[in-house]
């Protein structure tokens, strides 16, 4: 195993139950991967330029690659194998930063109510997948996803997450 992928496995453990047990990503907006390198673990919501996912700060236990794969599988169309791998942007031994594309937050800002419920629906019916399952809910966050998603395109932002144990 090289250092960044102990660097990895030490973001993962904390317990027997698949190493995700608190774990925990937080979403966000920056203008380029240096800035958003530089976040630190404690960002408060007003030094993001208030373009969080939630607003107030979405602290949430669902998985970048997983939300990549909900758009995507949902909303494009792309088959679960082939939804691209995220970019790392910093690997510290307390936390990473990654990049999620922005074919993820994209497509949500010109489709309507009846996407969003039909790309839920697909998603809760996609075999051998992660993240929640209800077709509700994965409609409720979709919508969070597509006010996230026009906050990134009005300040110029690419979306990245913070994961930390």
């Amino acid at each position: 195993m090289d250092r960044g992928e102990r660097a990895v496995d030490r973001l993962r453990t904390g317990s027997g139950n698949g190493g995700r047990v608190g774990v925990t990503y937080k979403y966000f907006g920056a203008p380029d991967g240096a800035t958003a390198a530089r976040v630190p673990i404690s960002m408060r919501p007003e030094e993001l330029g208030g373009d969080e996912l939630g607003m107030g700060g979405m602290f949430t236990k669902i998985k970048p690659e997983t939300m990549a794969a909900m758009v995507l599988t949902g909303i494009e169309g792309v088959p679960l194998h082939k939804v691209p791998p995220l970019e790392l942007v910093v690997l510290h031994p307390d936390y990473a930063v990654v990049k999620l594309p922005m074919t993820v937050v994209d497509p949500l800002r010109d489709i309507g109510e009846e996407a969003v419920g039909a790309a839920a629906f697909i998603w809760s019916t996609v075999p051998d997948r992660g993240g929640p399952r209800d077709a509700f809910n994965v409609y409720q966050l979709l919508h969070e996803w597509q006010d996230f998603s026009h906050r990134l395109h009005e300040a110029g932002h690419q979306p990245y997450c913070l994961v930390w144990p």
